[in-house]
Formats: C-alpha cells, sequence, structure tokens
C-alpha cells in the first residue's frame, strides 16, 4: 500500500459508520440542536393540533434526533423534514439534510425529486401561514407578498444548501480522484523503480558473465600453453639445451601476452568503474536503457580476429600438438563480434585439447558460407590414457558452457561433444550478420 493509502487507511477510526471522530462530534451536536429546536417549535404545534405539550415536545425531540443519522442514511432525514414541515418544525434538519443529500453520490433524479418536495412543501407551507396571518390581520401587505414570501422562503430554504451540497460532492469526488491518481502514479513510479533496479542487476549479472568468460578466454589458453612448454622445457633441458632455450622463449612470449591482455582487460574494467561513478545521477530512465544496450550487446570491444587463427594455430603446433588447419570458401571479413567470437571458440576447442588430450592429432577447420561462418575443432583419442594430466592442468568446466553462450548470442548453433573413435568434436554455426 502507498503512503497515500495508508494515511487513507489510519483515518478510518470513528465509531460506528463514522469515518473520524469529529465527524461523530459534528452530527451529535447538529443533532442536539436540531433536537432542541424542534422540542421548541413542538409546545406551539401541540397547542395548535390540541394534544398535550409534552407530546409535542416529545415528537419534537425524536423528530430532530433523526439528524444523527444524516451521513448513513440521508434521505431518510430530508423525507422526515418535509414530513414535519407541515408542523413549521425541522428548519436547521432540512437545511442540513440538503446540504448532506446533495453531497453523497446518489444518483441526481433522487436528489432533484427530494430537493422538489421539500421545494414544494416548504412553498406550500409558507403560503398558507402568510395567507392566514395577513387574514387575521397580523399583516398588512398586499395580495402579492403572499405568493412573493413563499417563493423566496422555500428558495432561501432549498437553492443554498442544495447549491452547496453539489460543490461540496464534487470537490470531495475531485480530491479523491486526484488522491486515486496519486497512488496509482506511486504505484507505478515504483513499480518503474523496482523493473529498472532488475534490468541494472540483470544487466551487471550479464556483464559479470561476459568478463568472466573473456578472463577464462585470455587466461586458459594462454596459461595451458605456458603449462605444456614448461613441462616439455623440463623433460628437455638437459637432452637438448638449444630446444629448451626455444620453449622458454616461447613461455615468455606467451606470458607477456597473456599479461598485455590482461591489462586492455583490467584498463576497460576500471574506466567502465569510474563511468558508473560518472553516472551515477543519471535519470531512471537511464537504467533501461544501459540495460538494453548491455542485452544487445553493442558494446564495441577489441578483441582477436580471424586473421590470427595461424598464429593461434601454430602457438599450440609449437607446444608439441599435431594441428591441422583447413579453410574453405572465400576469405572475408565480418563483424567484429562474429569474428571474435569464431576465433574464441576455436582457441578455447585447442585449450581443451591441450587439457584432455594431449598429444591427440587435431583438425581445425574453418568454412565460408554465403551468409555464414562455420568451425570445427576435432582430435583423435589421445596416445597414452594419462597423456591429459601429464601437464597437471586443471579444468574450471567453464569453456563449453562459455563458448554455447558466445554462439547463442548472435544468433548461432553450437554442438559439442565426444566421436565414435574416443575423440571430442566441438562445431559451431554463426551468422555472417
Amino acid at each position: 500500500m502507498t503512503t497515500t493509502g495508508e494515511e487513507h487507511a489510519r483515518a478510518l477510526t470513528g465509531p460506528w459508520w463514522w469515518a473520524r471522530w469529529r465527524s461523530a462530534v459534528l452530527d451529535g451536536s447538529l443533532a442536539l440542536v436540531s433536537a432542541v429546536e424542534c422540542g421548541a417549535e413542538g409546545i406551539p404545534f401541540a397547542r395548535d393540533a390540541g394534544v398535550p405539550v409534552s407530546v409535542g415536545v416529545v415528537f419534537g425531540v425524536l423528530a430532530g434526533s433523526v439528524l444523527l443519522v444524516r451521513r448513513k442514511w440521508p434521505i431518510a432525514v430530508v423525507l422526515v423534514a418535509i414530513a414535519i414541515t407541515p408542523a413549521q418544525m425541522g428548519f436547521l434538519m432540512g437545511i442540513v439534510g440538503l446540504y448532506t443529500l446533495a453531497a453523497c453520490e446518489l444518483p441526481r433524479r433522487i436528489i432533484v425529486a427530494l430537493a422538489g418536495m421539500s421545494l414544494v412543501g416548504t412553498m406550500i407551507v409558507t403560503f398558507v401561514r402568510v395567507r392566514q396571518d395577513m387574514a387575521r390581520g397580523d399583516l398588512t401587505l398586499g395580495d402579492w407578498f403572499v405568493p412573493f414570501a413563499s417563493i423566496t422562503t422555500s428558495l432561501g430554504l432549498t437553492a443554498p444548501p442544495l447549491l452547496l451540497g453539489l460543490y461540496v460532492g464534487a470537490r470531495r469526488r475531485l480530491m479523491e480522484s486526484l488522491r486515486e491518481r496519486a497512488d496509482s502514479l506511486e504505484r507505478e513510479l515504483q513499480l518503474l523503480a523496482e523493473r529498472a533496479e532488475e534490468r541494472a542487476e540483470w544487466a551487471r549479472n550479464e556483464e559479470r558473465t561476459r568478463i568472466a568468460r573473456e578472463m577464462h578466454d585470455v587466461v586458459a589458453h594462454r596459461v595451458s600453453l605456458m603449462v605444456v612448454h614448461a613441462a616439455a622445457l623440463q623433460a628437455v633441458a638437459r637432452k637438448d639445451p638449444e630446444k629448451a632455450v626455444k620453449n622458454a622463449a616461447l613461455v615468455g612470449d606467451m606470458g607477456r601476452q597473456a599479461l598485455t591482455e590482461l591489462r586492455e582487460m583490467l584498463g576497460v574494467l576500471r574506466a567502465g568503474e569510474s563511468a558508473g561513478r560518472r553516472a551515477a545521477a543519471v535519470p531512471l530512465a537511464a537504467v533501461g536503457l544501459a540495460a538494453a544496450r548491455a542485452a544487445s550487446g553493442t558494446v564495441e570491444e577489441e578483441g582477436p580476429c580471424l586473421e590470427e587463427l595461424e598464429e593461434l594455430v601454430g602457438q599450440s603446433a609449437a607446444a608439441g600438438m599435431v594441428v591441422d588447419l583447413s579453410v574453405e570458401g572465400e576469405v572475408r571479413s565480418y563483424a567484429a563480434e562474429v569474428e571474435q567470437t569464431a576465433y574464441r571458440v576455436v582457441q578455447e576447442a585447442l585449450t581443451n585439447v591441450h587439457k584432455h588430450a594431449a598429444g591427440a592429432k587435431t583438425y581445425v577447420r574453418l568454412a565460408h558460407r554465403g551468409g555464414e561462418i562455420a568451425m570445427q575443432v576435432e582430435n583423435g583419442p589421445p596416445p597414452e590414457p594419462g597423456s591429459a594430466s601429464a601437464a597437471g592442468l586443471p579444468s574450471g568446466g567453464n569453456g563449453l558452457v562459455g563458448m554455447r553462450e558466445r554462439v547463442l548470442a548472435l544468433g548461432g548453433v553450437f554442438v559439442s561433444g565426444p566421436t565414435d573413435v574416443g575423440g571430442f568434436r566441438v562445431s559451431a554455426v554463426i551468422p555472417a550478420v
């Protein structure tokens, strides 16, 4: 519930049908005054009607007390006021009753009908009383004064409370409508804020996943090759010093490349963190835009391309892997994210061969087709069952998941699994646009 709704709920603390205690006190005071008025007016009524004065007073008090239920049954109050009009009682009850009736949310035809009845009743009673006074000689004005007095008195007792009640009722309904609109707007703003927070959290999760995938691709491949070369260096250090020097140089080059890529990624992260602090005061609508941009993956970033694929294969071959690269179709350039994804798929597949099938012959195939680019990395079974762990390469189990996420994000198809001869195959097809 919104704040406005809570305040409205807390306000409903009055007894019985009253919303507030002050409303109950006001109605009680009005009913008391009306009872006193009608009781006093019951004395001349009892004399004219020939009944005991006590009966007239009790009748007037009971009739005037009906004003206590004006908020719950306004029609009954007006009907009672009309009924006792011939006895010249209940002027206050009639005025307050008409005001309450007009301010309530009742059909206009009921309000008009009861107001008309009150107008006609007051006019008739006033006409008769003024005519009787003129007949007794209490009034010495002309005959024109009788209709004038009856019309002005009836209009004076009916029109002002009726118009005031209509105005107050319309204003009350307007305030209720504005309160409902404010509550609705507050709920919508709260919902928008929650959705924006969800989008921002989703964008942060997507960004963390992308960063983790990039870190895995950068570190896993380079470090895996470094471990393989270090193991080979340890094996040939005494037998072939020249080859050991060459392997040591390769390890150094790969380490420097890995450090360079890590520095670039950390630089991007620090730049993004600074931009995030600067964007702290951005309006709420910008959060959704940032989330949409992150979801669409339209942020341009530098990365490897297919031209570096031969170098990648050469590094694996230098580490002792028997790898064959074949390219089919007309070589052409693609979008940066397409080339980067294709490169990362081949890179991770070769890294998995180093981890799980060291020494196995590997085939890397790249096919340029009309509207897509396809790649496949397939390796045979390792020559020795224990060679997969000879270099002590750990596996986090995220390589295939990361490749699948990359390919599916571009609308491609990714398939991986063991072959019939005991090897492993990784295949991916990525749309060219």
